[in-house]
């Protein structure tokens, strides 16, 4: 799986990275999202499609392969 994130949409709510700190974190400069790993390990996906759906701005993409 695949994660992108549009940092024109993001609000900076943080929920992404509270579901997959291991995927997502935020800058220190205005609190965007940042995609730490674009390719998701097997084990995170879910994880990382729940942030994706607790995005309250739909920033997160997700493309499974």
């Amino acid at each position: 799986m695949r994660v992108r994130a549009d940092r024109d949409r993001c609000c900076g709510s943080g929920n992404c990275v509270m579901t997959a700190p291991e995927v997502f974190d935020q800058d220190d400069a205005e609190g965007l999202v940042l995609v730490r790993a674009a390719e998701v390990p097997p084990a995170l996906d879910e994880r990382v499609r729940q942030a994706a759906h607790l995005c309250p701005a739909g920033a997160i993409e997700v493309d499974a392969d």
